[in-house]
């Protein structure tokens, strides 16, 4: 979530003018992190913002990353009545750039705060920048589009799509003739056999299918059973290898279904919260970097490796010994919905167990 707050402290921030019920300008999500942690140094560089992480990115080298981006990247001025709205300036997308972030999933609630143009600009931005998108689009079958990450030798193929119970307006759909979101209509099951179909259409031998998926509400731990159903059916009718959950603003149970990664709630990475009370039992400062070792062979789950974090004056930082055993305790208590549990390393990582199921 590098709209908002964020975006004020790059180097080319939007104009900080919002239409919150309570907060019209972005400045004050920003005086709020300093008076909670200290001041932040604006403008802050490109990398600022991503702090020990990359670090962190530059020792393990993940072959592909894969990132929810919930902001619209824009200079447009139609705004969404819907109460709260996300943009970041195009000119601050090197911000994403200096992560070498590889697709951003766009099928999300604050995709369109700022309009078929805001998302259209963004399409145009995340594009230019050479960064791939998925689940969103000019219209419906650009947003039903996968984007394919090139690999040695295999793809990684990432769909995406949201669901109208994570807040995304029913409005927001794309069409055969508007711009819009990959949103399921009419029965799930239909949806799903329409995302079989598109992966059996264009995966290879090799190729892994990531499905990357807006759902469910901010706060709390409990996964709906029709989530948990859906997640299955994605694996055992459309050929998804890898399910990535986002949506909530805290980290939620991770199952391992039929050998393959299904994490429903990655949780927050970045945004600018920081300073504002409310739901602190979730401790939605700490964060997470998933790194999934998948067979390409298989499609199987192999390990799965989180390295916490702590966002701190809107940057990243290790987190103490304390707060990573509070992670691990809380996902291994929460676990027990998917028989799951994590066990915490000597250097504070995180490592995902699982029975077989």
């Amino acid at each position: 979530m590098t709209g908002r707050g964020v975006d004020q402290v790059l180097p080319h921030p939007s104009d900080s003018v919002l239409h919150e019920p309570y907060v019209r300008s972005a400045v004050e999500y920003v005086e709020m992190a300093e008076k909670a942690s200290g001041p932040i140094p604006k403008p802050v560089s490109f990398f600022y913002v991503w702090g020990d992480a990359l670090a962190e990115l530059e020792q393990v080298a993940p072959q592909a990353r894969v990132v929810n981006l919930e902001t619209s990247i824009t200079t447009s001025e139609d705004y969404d009545h819907k109460g709260i709205n996300y943009r970041m300036h195009p000119a601050n997308t090197p911000c994403l750039s200096a992560a070498k972030i590889d697709c951003c999933s766009l099928a999300n609630n604050h995709v369109l705060d700022w309009g078929q143009r805001g998302l259209t600009e963004t399409l145009a931005v995340l594009h230019s920048a050479g960064i791939k998108t998925a689940g969103a689009g000019r219209d419906l079958t650009e947003a039903l589009a996968p984007a394919v990450i090139q690999l040695d030798g295999s793809r990684v193929l990432v769909f995406a799509f949201g669901m109208s119970d994570s807040g995304v307006p029913r409005d927001w759909a794309a069409t055969d003739k508007k711009p819009g979101v990959a949103l399921p209509s009419g029965p799930l099951d239909t949806w799903v056999a329409r995302i079989a179909e598109k992966v059996r259409a264009l995966k290879r031998p090799g190729d892994i299918t990531v499905l990357s998926i807006h759902w469910g509400s901010n706060w709390g731990y409990r996964i709906p059973h029709d989530h948990r159903m859906l997640a299955h059916k994605l694996i055992d009718d459309a050929g998804v290898d890898v399910v990535h959950g986002h949506s909530s603003h805290h980290p939620k149970p991770i199952e391992v279904y039929k050998d393959k990664l299904i994490v429903y709630g990655c949780g927050d990475f970045l945004n600018d919260y920081e300073g504002i009370a409310g739901y602190e039992e979730f401790r939605g400062d700490l964060v997470l970097m998933y790194f999934a070792t998948v067979d390409a062979s298989t499609g199987k789950l192999q390990r799965l490796a989180m390295t916490p974090l702590k966002i701190q004056r809107f940057r990243l930082k290790r987190v103490s010994r304390r707060d990573a055993e509070w992670l691990r305790d809380t996902l291994t208590r929460e676990g027990k919905q998917t028989a799951t549990n994590v066990m915490l390393t000597a250097d504070n990582h995180l490592l995902l167990q699982w029975s077989e199921r």
